[in-house]
């Protein structure tokens, strides 16, 4: 059975399965990235170094795929707020129960700072309301519970969702007006300015993994990271123009799994060398990835493999890292080595993965399924205003 890249949704539109297998596959790779985190003293002798990069990856398909299903809507009379409603919708059920994840991951680690100073429940409970509402968190302020500066402390991958909201709302305010050529300049200048900030060493090691903390540079690296990558995914959904490309989705993924397990660039005396491999990699690799799998066709299995990836990767990215921190606690604790741990690693990779699983099909869909159809009796329910003759 041959099966087109592009499926039809309930919508109307197509979407781009290739694509959201791509991301699943990427999504894998975040978590290995986490796990050898806790075998690293810095990023220079982290062995499996590069899978932040995947956030660049991530915004870049975001913006592809939302220009390709939203670009022609707001002529159809789509507004802003039907618009930020979908997108809540779509991410932000996730986001909830990943919080809630956090905090009982929290409490089952003692309720301490890493410095092991406790923290009382209220500061807790304090800092997942404050988190529900996207409200960051700054170094070192009284709700930041885990004391490393992370921007959102019970679940810090939140950080790039938090900067994925920032592009959609640039997206419906800004980005959907411009032309393509105004577009292209956007694109052009934000990647001179994310290529300025690696090779100037604004990360302190080279790289651009930043943005999940508010402190020194990160904000900066953080933005640059998400217009660039989201303009240019933008852009690309504009300009794109299909061809067969048999085998994409497994040549992707091939690339992605390499460059995102490859170690630190050099001994950190020279932070220039990684810092050029990760701008190649964003500015140069990663459109031409996003090109092929927008090109391939889904075939036989690799369609199912695809939708199980896709649907999956945003449950795995946002529910992993909980149980991430309880594995930092037990390594650290410990004092174990990656060849003494590594079968509790697989565990834990694999239990991501069953949560992922779980809360995906008994929690997210079923919420955005309701919250979707509560939407629609809404908008039906809606007088309609009559035009003036």
């Amino acid at each position: 059975m041959t099966m087109d890249n592009k499926i039809s949704n309930a919508a109307g539109k197509s979407r781009y399965m290739l694509l959201d297998g791509l991301r699943g596959v990427a999504a894998f790779m975040v978590v290995w990235y986490h796990v050898f985190e806790g075998f690293a003293t810095s990023p220079v002798d982290q062995k499996f170094n590069h899978g932040y990069l995947a956030v660049d990856f991530f915004f870049m398909l975001s913006g592809f795929v939302i220009g390709y299903a939203y670009d022609d809507r707001w002529s159809k009379g789509l507004t802003a707020g039907e618009f930020f409603r979908r997108r809540l919708i779509r991410l932000h059920p996730m986001l909830v129960l990943g919080i809630l994840i956090g905090v009982v991951a929290f409490f089952v680690q003692g309720s301490v700072m890493w410095d092991g100073t406790e923290v009382s429940g209220g500061m807790v409970f304090l800092s997942a309301a404050l988190m529900l509402a996207f409200i960051p968190a700054t170094p070192g302020c009284v709700y930041e519970v885990r004391g490393n500066g992370e921007m959102f402390p019970l679940n810090g991958p939140a950080w790039s969702l938090f900067f994925e909201y920032i592009g959609n709302i640039l997206y419906a305010l800004l980005l959907r007006r411009l032309s393509v050529r105004g577009l292209a300049y956007v694109v052009a200048l934000s990647g001179a300015g994310l290529a300025a900030f690696a090779l100037c060493d604004l990360s302190g090691f080279g790289h651009i993994g930043v943005g999940w903390s508010l402190g020194e540079y990160n904000f900066l690296g953080g933005m640059l990271r998400l217009t660039f990558s989201f303009s240019a995914g933008l852009l690309m959904s504009r300009v794109f123009r299909p061809r067969r490309i048999k085998g994409a989705f497994w040549i992707c993924s091939a690339f992605i799994v390499l460059l995102l397990s490859m170690p630190y660039i050099g001994d950190g005396s020279q932070p220039w060398a990684n810092a050029l491999f990760d701008i190649g990699c964003v500015i140069v690799v990663f459109p031409v990835l996003v090109y092929i799998g927008a090109s391939g066709e889904v075939v036989g299995m690799t369609h199912s493999l695809c939708r199980f990836c896709g649907e999956l990767s945003y449950p795995l990215y946002i529910v992993h890292y909980p149980l991430m921190y309880l594995f930092y606690a037990w390594v650290w604790g410990e004092g174990l080595s990656f060849a003494q741990a590594w079968p509790m690693a697989a565990g834990v990779f694999a239990g991501s993965i069953l949560l992922a699983y779980m809360a995906m099909k008994y929690y997210d869909e079923p919420v955005r399924r309701r919250l979707t159809e509560r939407a629609r009796r809404r908008k039906s329910r809606m007088p309609v205003r009559s035009e003036a003759v």
